[in-house]
């Protein structure tokens, strides 16, 4: 059987959600699909359960290995991936049965080396569907990549995920693209910019298949273990490929980091602001007040506040107005009111 695409899932602790991802992938329209599950060193009953589906699905991989981190399972599941393209899911999400069929015959139609898809995030009962604005179902060649989708990357988040899209396996292997080794926070961002960097063609499909969970202890909510402020702080400061400085000039770049890391220290105030059982209201309270006091938050929020205040709404507005005065106060009634108001 020739593979069509190789699908990467990382495994760690995941025993209550990773039988219904199993089944989401088992149940693919695509038959052509290898699935390589990566047990990352759980300490639960992940293992066996893969173990078990594996008896009755031949298309199943798996590999156990010692605790490295979801790049480096990433990395070994692309090591041995065999299919024309790549996927990736999470074991804790699942996906639609006609996925990956929709996405492959997509990217087969026009030989692309990359697709797009929306996806549709769940926390805490509430549902949403990441939308991006670019042309749909158009063949995008590499003017726009360096126009639009690089610069995308750059000044927003919500395209870093690779869950949501489809990647030629020739271009990985071709270029070594892979996730970085010892990065907690940002790896589907680096490992995309450098795809996005080498491809010559990508395709935005408005579908969204993929179903994805947010769970405590997940990258995105684990509070405690994780330094989101930090992380951010050194994406601000990053020195971008040399890509970058050839399709925008150094006054742009930095326009769009600033709005970007302003972007992410007014998610992370709601974030840290909210009550939690993980980390006192002290520690809460000092972590948002040592980011609104940041030199760099302070550059970025004066480029942020002469580019974006003036199309952001009233709610927005309040939130810098409140960061340029170092407000914790009204910070934590703003979101205070906010968490009441969405109930």
């Amino acid at each position: 059987m020739s593979i069509k695409v190789s699908v990467i899932i990382p495994v760690y602790n995941a025993e209550k959600y990773v039988a219904e991802c199993i089944e989401s992938l088992i149940s693919q329209t695509l038959q052509d699909c290898e699935f390589i599950f990566i047990n990352d060193g759980s300490k639960d009953r992940s293992g066996e359960m893969i173990e078990h589906y594996q008896k009755l699905d031949n298309r199943i991989i798996l590999i156990n290995q010692g605790n490295q981190g979801v790049s480096m399972a990433r990395n070994a599941g692309l090591h041995i991936a065999t299919g024309e393209y790549i996927g990736f899911v999470d074991a804790d999400d699942y996906i639609e049965n006609d996925m990956y069929e929709r996405l492959y015959h997509s990217a087969k139609y026009d030989d692309c080396d990359v697709v797009i898809s929306n996806f549709e995030s769940e926390m805490d009962g509430h549902k949403v569907i990441t939308k991006y604005p670019f042309p749909i179902d158009t063949t995008l060649k590499k003017n726009y990549i360096e126009q639009e989708l690089l610069p995308y990357f750059i000044k927003a988040d919500n395209l870093n995920s690779v869950v949501n899209k489809l990647f030629r396996n020739e271009l990985i292997k071709e270029q070594s693209i892979g996730f970085p080794e010892k990065v907690a926070l940002g790896e589907d961002g680096l490992f995309n910019i450098r795809f996005f960097s080498y491809a010559f063609t990508v395709k935005y499909l408005e579908y969204a298949g993929y179903h994805y969970r947010e769970v405590a202890g997940s990258a995105t909510r684990n509070i405690a273990g994780k330094d989101y402020f930090n992380r951010s702080l050194e994406v601000y400061n990053l020195n971008l490929p040399d890509i970058f400085t050839g399709i925008m000039n150094k006054e742009k770049l930095q326009q769009l980091k600033s709005i970007k890391l302003v972007n992410n220290v007014m998610s992370y105030i709601h974030l840290y602001l909210k009550p939690s059982q993980d980390i006192s209201f002290s520690n809460r309270y000092k972590y948002v007040k040592n980011m609104i006091c940041n030199k760099d938050v302070k550059e970025a929020l004066f480029v942020y506040y002469n580019e974006v205040y003036h199309v952001l709404g009233r709610y927005e507005k309040f939130i810098v107005n409140m960061m340029k005065r170092k407000s914790i106060i009204g910070l934590y009634c703003a979101t205070a009111y906010s968490r009441f108001r969405n109930k």
